[in-house]
Protein backbone atom coordinates (compact mmCIF):
# COMPACT_ATOMS: atom_id res chain seq x y z
CA UNK A 1 0.00 0.00 0.00
CA UNK A 2 1.07 3.68 -0.89
CA UNK A 3 1.85 5.98 2.00
CA UNK A 4 -1.12 8.58 1.02
CA UNK A 5 -3.47 5.07 1.06
CA UNK A 6 -2.22 4.46 4.57
CA UNK A 7 -3.29 8.37 5.37
CA UNK A 8 -6.64 7.79 3.56
CA UNK A 9 -7.28 4.66 5.56
CA UNK A 10 -5.93 6.88 9.10
CA UNK A 11 -8.48 9.64 8.10
CA UNK A 12 -11.30 7.01 7.78
CA UNK A 13 -10.66 5.93 10.89
CA UNK A 14 -10.70 8.96 12.36
CA UNK A 15 -13.95 10.23 10.90
CA UNK A 16 -15.92 7.52 13.08
CA UNK A 17 -13.95 8.80 16.01
CA UNK A 18 -16.80 11.70 16.73
CA UNK A 19 -20.24 9.54 17.22
CA UNK A 20 -18.35 7.66 19.91
CA UNK A 21 -17.78 10.42 22.27
CA UNK A 22 -20.42 11.44 24.94
CA UNK A 23 -21.30 15.06 24.36
CA UNK A 24 -22.37 15.00 28.06
CA UNK A 25 -18.74 14.04 29.39
CA UNK A 26 -17.15 16.55 27.40
CA UNK A 27 -19.98 19.08 28.49
CA UNK A 28 -18.81 18.20 32.23
CA UNK A 29 -15.54 18.56 31.49
CA UNK A 30 -15.43 22.16 29.86
CA UNK A 31 -17.84 23.48 32.72
CA UNK A 32 -14.47 22.22 35.32
CA UNK A 33 -12.26 23.80 32.65
CA UNK A 34 -13.99 27.05 33.06
CA UNK A 35 -14.64 26.79 36.72
CA UNK A 36 -10.84 26.20 37.44
CA UNK A 37 -8.14 28.33 39.37
CA UNK A 38 -5.75 26.07 37.20
CA UNK A 39 -6.10 23.91 34.64
CA UNK A 40 -2.91 21.07 34.94
CA UNK A 41 -2.61 18.39 31.81
CA UNK A 42 -0.56 15.78 32.20
CA UNK A 43 0.37 12.57 30.03
CA UNK A 44 3.14 10.38 29.32
CA UNK A 45 4.80 9.71 26.06
CA UNK A 46 3.03 10.26 22.73
CA UNK A 47 -0.34 10.93 24.51
CA UNK A 48 1.99 13.54 26.79
CA UNK A 49 2.76 15.58 23.33
CA UNK A 50 -0.96 15.94 22.44
CA UNK A 51 -1.95 16.57 25.94
CA UNK A 52 0.47 19.41 25.92
CA UNK A 53 -1.22 21.19 22.61
CA UNK A 54 -4.36 21.35 25.41
CA UNK A 55 -2.95 23.34 27.53
CA UNK A 56 -0.74 25.55 25.24
CA UNK A 57 -4.74 26.63 23.90
CA UNK A 58 -6.57 27.10 27.28
CA UNK A 59 -3.48 29.67 27.84
CA UNK A 60 -4.25 31.39 24.61
CA UNK A 61 -7.69 31.61 25.53
CA UNK A 62 -6.81 33.60 29.19
CA UNK A 63 -6.99 30.33 31.26
CA UNK A 64 -4.18 29.60 33.57
CA UNK A 65 -2.78 26.21 32.30
CA UNK A 66 0.05 24.17 33.21
CA UNK A 67 2.14 21.30 31.92
CA UNK A 68 2.84 19.00 35.07
CA UNK A 69 6.39 18.66 35.45
CA UNK A 70 7.84 22.05 33.62
CA UNK A 71 9.95 24.06 35.96
CA UNK A 72 6.96 26.85 35.70
CA UNK A 73 4.37 25.12 36.54
CA UNK A 74 2.92 26.65 39.98
CA UNK A 75 1.59 24.44 43.08
CA UNK A 76 -1.99 22.55 42.04
CA UNK A 77 -4.12 22.68 44.90
CA UNK A 78 -7.99 22.86 45.89
CA UNK A 79 -10.08 24.65 42.99
CA UNK A 80 -7.67 23.34 40.37
CA UNK A 81 -8.63 20.68 38.20
CA UNK A 82 -5.56 18.33 36.54
CA UNK A 83 -6.44 16.89 33.17
CA UNK A 84 -4.50 13.52 32.45
CA UNK A 85 -4.59 12.44 28.86
CA UNK A 86 -3.80 8.28 29.32
CA UNK A 87 -4.68 5.34 26.80
CA UNK A 88 -4.48 2.73 29.76
CA UNK A 89 -5.20 5.14 32.60
CA UNK A 90 -2.68 3.05 34.44
CA UNK A 91 0.26 4.51 33.64
CA UNK A 92 2.52 4.31 37.13
CA UNK A 93 4.19 8.13 36.89
CA UNK A 94 0.44 9.23 36.23
CA UNK A 95 -1.68 7.30 38.75
CA UNK A 96 0.84 9.10 41.52
CA UNK A 97 0.17 12.30 40.25
CA UNK A 98 -3.73 11.33 40.18
CA UNK A 99 -3.61 10.25 44.03
CA UNK A 100 -1.16 13.49 44.85
CA UNK A 101 -4.14 16.12 43.01
CA UNK A 102 -7.33 14.38 44.69
CA UNK A 103 -4.56 14.52 48.29
CA UNK A 104 -4.10 18.02 47.64
CA UNK A 105 -8.12 18.78 46.86
CA UNK A 106 -7.80 18.94 43.34
CA UNK A 107 -10.33 17.91 40.47
CA UNK A 108 -9.16 15.21 38.44
CA UNK A 109 -10.30 14.52 34.66
CA UNK A 110 -9.80 11.46 32.75
CA UNK A 111 -9.18 11.13 28.99
CA UNK A 112 -8.84 7.55 27.95
CA UNK A 113 -9.68 4.48 26.52
CA UNK A 114 -10.09 2.21 29.76
CA UNK A 115 -12.85 4.49 31.99
CA UNK A 116 -12.58 1.13 34.66
CA UNK A 117 -8.35 1.95 34.92
CA UNK A 118 -6.65 2.98 38.25
CA UNK A 119 -6.73 6.70 37.74
CA UNK A 120 -10.43 6.22 36.18
CA UNK A 121 -11.44 5.39 39.66
CA UNK A 122 -9.61 8.00 41.37
CA UNK A 123 -11.36 10.67 38.59
CA UNK A 124 -13.90 13.14 39.06
CA UNK A 125 -14.84 13.03 35.42
CA UNK A 126 -13.96 10.91 32.64
CA UNK A 127 -14.26 11.45 28.79
CA UNK A 128 -13.95 8.26 27.01
CA UNK A 129 -11.99 8.13 24.10
CA UNK A 130 -11.89 5.78 21.13
CA UNK A 131 -8.69 3.92 20.46
CA UNK A 132 -6.91 0.28 20.70
CA UNK A 133 -4.98 -0.43 23.48
CA UNK A 134 -1.02 -0.63 22.94
CA UNK A 135 -1.19 -4.64 23.76
CA UNK A 136 -2.71 -6.03 20.37
CA UNK A 137 -4.10 -9.21 21.85
CA UNK A 138 -6.71 -6.83 23.86
CA UNK A 139 -8.13 -5.41 20.94
CA UNK A 140 -11.69 -3.92 21.29
CA UNK A 141 -11.66 -0.93 18.53
CA UNK A 142 -10.25 -2.00 15.57
CA UNK A 143 -7.24 -0.14 13.91
CA UNK A 144 -5.01 -0.22 11.01
CA UNK A 145 -2.59 1.94 13.38
CA UNK A 146 -0.08 0.62 16.10
CA UNK A 147 -0.27 0.49 19.54
CA UNK A 148 -1.62 3.79 21.00
CA UNK A 149 -1.91 5.44 18.06
CA UNK A 150 -5.23 6.11 16.77
CA UNK A 151 -6.04 7.35 20.51
CA UNK A 152 -3.01 9.79 20.62
CA UNK A 153 -4.78 11.37 17.50
CA UNK A 154 -7.87 11.42 18.85
CA UNK A 155 -6.74 13.26 22.18
CA UNK A 156 -5.18 16.36 19.69
CA UNK A 157 -8.16 16.65 18.06
CA UNK A 158 -10.54 16.08 21.09
CA UNK A 159 -8.52 18.70 22.81
CA UNK A 160 -8.97 20.85 19.69
CA UNK A 161 -12.71 20.24 19.47
CA UNK A 162 -12.82 21.13 23.17
CA UNK A 163 -11.47 24.75 22.76
CA UNK A 164 -13.60 25.46 20.12
CA UNK A 165 -16.74 24.67 21.77
CA UNK A 166 -14.87 27.18 25.00
CA UNK A 167 -14.12 29.76 22.65
CA UNK A 168 -17.65 29.59 21.31
CA UNK A 169 -19.13 29.99 25.04
CA UNK A 170 -16.54 32.49 25.60
CA UNK A 171 -17.17 34.16 22.88
CA UNK A 172 -13.47 34.54 21.52
CA UNK A 173 -12.28 34.44 18.35
CA UNK A 174 -8.99 33.57 17.24
CA UNK A 175 -8.19 37.21 16.74
CA UNK A 176 -9.40 38.04 20.41
CA UNK A 177 -6.91 34.82 21.48
CA UNK A 178 -3.85 36.38 18.93
CA UNK A 179 -2.84 38.72 22.15
CA UNK A 180 -1.74 35.49 24.30
CA UNK A 181 -0.01 33.97 21.78
CA UNK A 182 4.33 34.15 21.88
CA UNK A 183 5.68 37.04 20.33
CA UNK A 184 9.20 36.74 21.45
CA UNK A 185 10.51 35.07 18.11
Amino acid sequence: METSQYLSQVLKELQLVPQLISDAESEQLIHSITAANKVFVAGAGRSGFMIRSLAMRLMHMGIQAYVVGETVTPGLGEGDLLIIGSGSGETKSLTSMAEKAKKLGASLALLTTSPESTIGKLADMIVKLPGAPKDPANKDYQTIQPMGSLFEQTLLLYGDALVLKTMELRKLTSASMFGQHANLE
